[in-house]
């Protein structure tokens, strides 16, 4: 089992003190994630992490069940401009990735992050995964996964609301698997 202090360590170290542990097997898988994405983002289809490029549903329930320990991170912001958020998450998901890199230097060779945010390492994303240019860094994020973010992090006492504005302050979540 993991030393969830030695892993608290690590977070901080790397600036990621907003965080739940959580049990993987706990994380709500749904459907209708899976149809928002196909019927409500433009990534659909144009991003390597994002769907259809994810695995079925039912492959992203079994996997979650491989896992006993995992965490839950929560990034909030609010943007005067809305264009500047896209920078941020940027930012953010290149930090979890270097966060997933020492949770696995650390001993825990089964680390994988889903970043709080569709891939978007590149500027320019290549469409599929077998043409990403990053295919060691890409991973996708809860919703790509079919996660069910709102229903999941309620179960850890995080707020998560509905925003019809950018100006208002956003709460975005990443998880990491840990074991």
């Amino acid at each position: 089992m993991a030393d969830q202090n030695v892993l608290q360590k690590v977070f901080y170290d790397q600036g990621m003190g907003d965080f739940r542990w959580i049990d993987p097997t706990e994380i709500v898988v749904a459907q209708w994630v899976r149809l928002k994405c196909q019927f409500g983002c433009d990534n659909y289809g144009r991003n390597a992490s994002c769907p259809p490029n994810t695995p079925p549903l039912a492959d992203c329930r079994a996997f979650f069940k491989e896992y006993r320990l995992g965490t839950v991170f929560r990034f909030n912001q609010s943007f005067s401009d809305p264009e500047e958020r896209h920078d941020w998450s940027r930012n953010v998901n290149r930090a979890l990735i270097e966060l997933e890199r020492n949770v696995f230097l650390a001993g825990h060779a089964q680390a994988f992050m889903m970043l709080m945010d569709n891939c978007n390492l590149c500027r320019d994303c290549a469409n599929t995964r077998s043409h990403c240019r990053n295919k060691k860094m890409a991973r996708p994020s809860p919703e790509a996964m079919g996660v069910d973010v709102f229903s999941t992090v309620t179960k850890y006492d995080y707020p998560i609301n509905v925003l019809d504005d950018y100006g208002q302050e956003m709460n975005r979540y990443a998880i990491l698997l840990i074991e």
